[in-house]
């Protein structure tokens, strides 16, 4: 839900009555914190055909003073205690009840009742008991009860603050915790229910439930003789065995759950804290630890970026994305190398999500070797596919121009047989420049590992990528491309991702048509033109006098053209996803 929930403090503070009056019962979960409250907000299973999910919040003191390092001793004072009232409500719609301890003094109470009323805070529970209190779970703890004529002072305190009928001051029973019998726990609910008690919660450290439905079937004899049935809460920590359902039925209306999200927390964190140490790294924590991408969802991180991209896509021109992927590559014969399948996606898959997180949309793809599985494997995608059935004899130029009517507001030109994350795509066409390629600067730093022929890259001047720098990438010229280079003064690599911008693209159609009516070929390194491959366009590009420039990136791609590298890149993804 995050911080974009939407509900006013009147619609929560009136939902909790609401929630009891619909269903008869409320199932309630402990949160002590922004991202437990998202838990509880956000969790939902289907049981026997019947969708359930928690109705609202716990705020505990005992778990709110947990994730400070503090005992449970009313030692955090009401403006922390309020501080983390705020974080859950900030990002959740449901309703809270909230663990009020003693209360304090009535005046102390009367502000608290204000403060919680005003924040939408649902009802306030406060216990019997003797500030300041000890908790009630601790079986070596003293627990002194409170006079009940003294605490029903205090609960019509707290009625007398509250400004709206929908607030709920709840008194919670101490007398099972402190060993008195059942006609102890009686004689005081009736004091409280008589004072003005919206509600009355049993407590108890029995591993049995047998005390608390004993409570429940004398409950409905002592409502009739004052005249009024205030709500019945129970809090079932110890006796755990009846379920939330057989509660229901002996008579309770609230069901607290009330810090299993924080004893689950504790014994996770330990947990994976002793195995780090015992392994000396963390591979072995990350089964147990949720994906950084889950708690960025959570959070609601996805949806400002997503806002973001919309913000971006609104201000840039719709420029298109074209795939040449005709060629057949003898590595991968049974199929196109955009299809090859990489951490349980195809490799265009891949391409596409980096794509749309850029906010491109118009993505053009030209078939040709195998082209039929693209439609009988992304039949269902937006893809534009179109082709070119003479892959064999024209090549990759021959494939982009294929698209010429995507081209013509700028467009992206992506080779078929790469990874790369989607901030060098963004990059490169924020460079404001008409023609720019990206371009690896480490080739120089491991030709010596390279198995294949490389579009080499020469430029006018290049930044070190073994310096240090405050801006990881650069603009440089670039004076040729090729795979014919020399590759002594080649200080780069045409990773095969290009950009022109409307101005851009109508300058290399120019030269393309140009090409096309000049015979010879002026290509360097091709016999016609129908043979030419991209760069041999840049390069008559670069011959022409105009600009094309290199975004020089580090790292952030793999390309695709042997099967070791699909075993590379299979890690890689692997890797990016645990993250």
């Amino acid at each position: 839900m995050t911080f974009e929930a939407k509900i006013t403090p009147w619609q929560r503070l009136r939902a909790l009555k609401e929630a009891i009056a619909r269903k008869g019962f409320v199932r309630m979960i402990e949160a002590h914190s922004g991202i437990s409250g998202l838990v509880g907000e956000t969790v939902r299973i289907e049981r026997d055909g019947e969708p359930l999910e928690f109705d609202g919040f716990w705020e505990s003191s005992l778990t709110d003073s947990t994730s400070k390092g503090l005992p449970d001793i009313e030692l955090i004072g009401s403006e922390s205690r309020l501080h983390t009232i705020d974080e859950i409500l900030t990002v959740t719609t449901k309703p809270m009840i909230v663990d009020g301890d003693t209360g304090g003094e009535p005046d102390a109470f009367r502000y608290l009742v204000q403060r919680l009323e005003r924040r939408g805070v649902s009802a306030v529970i406060i216990e019997d008991k003797v500030f300041p209190k000890r908790n009630s779970l601790d079986a070596m703890a003293e627990q002194v009860l409170e006079e009940p004529e003294i605490f029903a002072e205090k609960i019509g305190a707290g009625k007398e603050a509250q400004v709206t009928g929908d607030f709920m001051v709840i008194a919670r029973l101490e007398s099972l915790i402190a060993g008195r019998d059942l006609a102890d726990a009686l004689g005081r609910a009736e004091v409280y229910i008589r004072a003005g008690a919206d509600g009355i919660m049993i407590h108890s450290k029995g591993k049995s439930p047998a005390e608390i439905l004993a409570f429940a079937e004398a409950y409905p004899d002592l409502c009739d003789r004052v005249g009024r049935r205030p709500v019945l809460v129970s809090v079932p920590t110890t006796y755990n065995s009846i379920t939330d359902r057989e509660l229901v039925e002996a008579g309770f209306n609230v069901v607290i759950h009330a810090n299993h999200l924080m004893r689950a927390a504790h014994k996770s964190m330990n947990m994976v804290a002793e195995l780090i140490l015992r392994s000396d790294r963390s591979f072995e924590a990350d089964e147990y630890c949720s994906p950084v991408r889950k708690l960025f969802a959570a959070v609601g991180y996805e949806r400002i970026v997503e806002r973001d991209r919309q913000r971006s896509e609104a201000r840039r021109p719709a420029e298109a994305v074209i795939i040449p992927a005709a060629g057949r590559d003898p590595e991968f014969p049974e199929r196109p190398k955009s299809l090859i399948e990489i951490g349980g996606k195809y490799l265009i898959d891949h391409q596409l999500d980096a794509i749309e997180r850029v906010g491109l949309k118009d993505i053009v793809v030209v078939r040709g070797h195998q082209g039929h599985q693209f439609e009988a494997r992304l039949g269902g995608s937006k893809l534009v596919f179109l082709d070119n059935p003479e892959f064999d004899e024209r090549h990759s130029l021959y494939s982009l121009f294929c698209a010429r009517e995507h081209m013509k507001r700028g467009f992206v030109m992506l080779y078929s047989d790469i990874l790369f994350s989607s901030e060098i795509l963004a990059q490169l066409i924020d460079t404001g420049r008409d023609i720019v390629l990206a371009v690896d600067s480490s080739y120089q730093y491991h030709e010596h590992e390279i198995d294949k022929r490389l579009d080499l890259v020469h430029t006018a001047s290049s930044l070190e990528p073994s310096r240090r720098r405050l801006r990881p990438t650069g603009v440089v010229e670039v004076t040729a491309i090729g795979k014919g280079l020399d590759t002594s003064p080649a200080n780069q690599e045409f990773i095969g991702m290009a950009y022109f911008s409307e101005q851009g693209a109508r300058l290399l159609q120019e030269v393309y048509e140009d090409c096309l009516a000049t015979q010879p070929s002026p290509f360097h390194e091709a016999p016609s033109i129908a043979r030419a491959g991209v760069t041999d366009i840049i390069q008559e590009l670069i011959d022409r006098g105009i600009p094309v420039y290199g975004h020089e990136v580090y790292m952030g791609w793999i390309e695709v053209h042997s099967r070791e590298d699909v075993a590379t890149a299979e890690r890689e993804v692997t890797a990016a996803a645990a993250i």
